[in-house]
């Protein structure tokens, strides 16, 4: 439990006159808290990723979402809002239950042990993550039995005879139309096992007794809701996918299941005979580290609740674009903003599959090409509305590609030997050429462009803006050549010969021009690659108070142009090394 406020008051409010589905409940309560009213603060933002099941080791798939996450965490934090990052670890379920059993463990103990390679691949990708949440500890099973309780007041959960085909790996419940007989991923020969058509996974014929909760009865409210939101879920085509299952029809849904079958979970309240449904138990986490049920009263949002985006991947869009809200809409609690769903990665054109063998450990990746360029490659490549390929030889690639970009374009500015970044900047003096105007007017509408693309959740676009910027800062100085200007006099002006000295009003408007690209470019993709840019920035001597979104305006830093860090020669200490293994 966490600590108490000092002006906070507890104390229990019994529900023993309560009736839930039919029966008395006895000795329960609920713990409220009361506070005294404080002034409003602004809602901070809340992003977060899935939790992930701890059954199988991390994938590539799992550092992307991450890396989506972190993106959006990032440039809210870059516009000077606080910013919240919840991720974690789903650790109930039968899935959990069996892959404990299969190795001889313990499961709570299994589970202490496999979701360490989750925290570790979230520290080594720089993720700033501000919880951590594992679905095992204790304030979650306090929120998640609460809003059992909450939802059972207001009748929407009740007790029935459930049967059908049951899906382990995919914790869920198909109907008979989406079942087919299986094909054996390495021969492709019928097996002797159903599986869901959706995904592949083996699916057993299921009878119990547990309880449901009413779906069907959330229909209408739903499809209102998609009609009031209709950026609800992105992208626009899962929307629509989303609004005709609803609009077909839904059936009520089991959330329980009896503890002979599924102990390793959160117990139905006053019913230790059942289990709570694990996809009920995982998704309130959102809610459990925006301090569900205790938020103080008029500061409902200062955790971050509603959260603005949920990023998830396009297998889970049914749990978090349907049941979610419906759960949300039963008890009239706020919605998430958004729900960014992304496409998967194949590998040679294939589905990434554990039981074949096709799968990228996304450690090897990070070990060979670091955080920075995985990162970048992720948010360039990865797929939000198609999946998209992974290969080696990609990240090889798009890695060269910022080599002669972004890192030439800062070496010949920092390390130009006829020209003073300093005095450019001093002077801030733009050029008045055409191409200079041009180019000027790209540079002073690139914060604008990159703000709107990711207010409509494309940071692959938003990255694609600011490359663009930076290839055309590059045209622009090969064709100005200041190197051709510079190379009559040294980095202060003085003639080295006895031409004539260049004004420095016909070289330093091209510098500066170049300067304020990469400041500004660097600023802005600080959220995306934020070691390889602190490096640029402190090449350019931008200072650390100036480094914010605020900032990325043409002309609006007077004071950088000395380097913080040495500037190096020839490959030493460039920006974008050469990689140890290029294939």
């Amino acid at each position: 439990m966490r600590n108490r406020p000092s002006n906070a008051s507890y104390h229990i409010l019994s529900r023993a006159q309560a009736p839930l589905s039919g029966r008395t409940v006895h000795n329960q309560g609920l713990l409220r808290r009361h506070y005294a009213t404080p002034a409003l603060a602004e809602k901070p933002y809340y992003v977060t990723s899935p939790i992930f099941y701890v059954n199988a080791a991390p994938h590539i798939g799992h550092l992307y979402t991450l890396v989506l996450t972190d993106v959006f965490k990032r440039f809210h934090a870059l516009k000077g809002r606080k910013a919240i990052l919840c991720t974690g670890t789903d650790e109930h379920g039968m899935k959990i239950q069996q892959a404990a059993q299969k190795v001889s463990q313990n499961v709570r103990a299994f589970c202490n042990n496999t979701y360490k390679p989750f925290r570790v691949l979230a520290e080594r990708a720089e993720i700033q993550y501000d919880h951590f949440i594992r679905t095992s500890e204790p304030d979650h099973r306090l929120a998640v039995q609460h809003f059992w309780l909450m939802l059972q007041e207001r009748g929407y959960i009740y007790p029935s005879k459930h049967q059908g085909w049951y899906s382990v790996s995919d914790e869920t419940f198909y109907p008979a139309s989406s079942i087919h007989p299986a094909l054996d991923p390495s021969t492709g020969q019928v097996d002797f096992f159903q599986a869901s058509q959706e995904t592949g996974k083996e699916v057993e014929w299921t009878s119990e007794v547990n309880y449901h909760f009413r779906l069907s009865s959330l229909r209408d409210r739903l499809l209102q809701f998609y009609a009031d939101n209709p950026e609800f879920v992105q992208p626009s085509t899962r929307m629509q996918d989303v609004i005709s299952q609803v609009t077909a029809g839904l059936s009520d849904l089991s959330i329980s299941r009896p503890i002979e079958r599924l102990s390793w979970g959160i117990p139905v309240p006053d019913d230790p005979s059942q289990t709570i449904y694990v996809w009920l138990d995982a998704l309130i986490n959102y809610l459990t580290k925006a301090n569900y049920p205790f938020q103080i009263p008029g500061q409902e949002h200062a955790a971050g609740w509603p959260a603005d985006v949920h990023v998830i991947g396009k297998d889970i869009v049914r749990f978090h674009c349907i049941y979610w809200p419906a759960f949300l809409l039963a008890l009239n609690l706020p919605l998430p903003k958004q729900i960014l769903t992304h496409a998967h990665w194949t590998l040679g054109r294939e589905k990434m599959s554990k039981s074949t063998g096709n799968v990228v450990n996304p450690f090897f990746a990070l070990d060979r090409f670091g955080s920075d360029t995985m990162r970048y490659y992720l948010i360039r490549d990865g797929g939000i509305k198609n999946d998209s390929d992974y290969d080696n030889a990609y990240i090889v690639d798009r890695y060269k590609s910022l080599q002669g970009s972004l890192g030439n374009l800062v070496t010949r500015i920092v390390r130009g030997s006829g020209w003073s970044v300093r005095r450019a900047v001093e002077l801030g003096w733009f050029d008045d050429s055409l191409s200079g105007q041009q180019h000027g007017s790209r540079v002073a509408h690139l914060a604008s462009a990159v703000d709107r693309s990711m207010a409509q959740l494309q940071p692959g676009e938003a990255l694609k803006q600011v490359l663009e910027v930076v290839d055309q800062t590059n045209k622009y100085m090969q064709d100005a050549s200041p190197w051709a200007l510079g190379a009559r006099t040294d980095r202060h002006g003085v003639p080295r010969d006895s031409h004539e000295p260049v004004d420095p009003r016909t070289l330093d408007p091209i510098i500066y021009v170049c300067a304020e690209s990469i400041r500004i470019c660097a600023i802005l993709l600080q959220p995306v690659m934020p070691g390889k840019m602190k490096h640029v920035l402190d090449l350019m001597g931008v200072h650390e108070g100036k480094r914010m979104f605020r900032d990325a305006v043409l002309g609006g830093d007077r004071d950088y142009g000395v380097p913080m860090v040495d500037v190096g020669r020839g490959r030493i200490r460039v920006v974008f090394p050469p990689l140890t293994s290029e294939s």
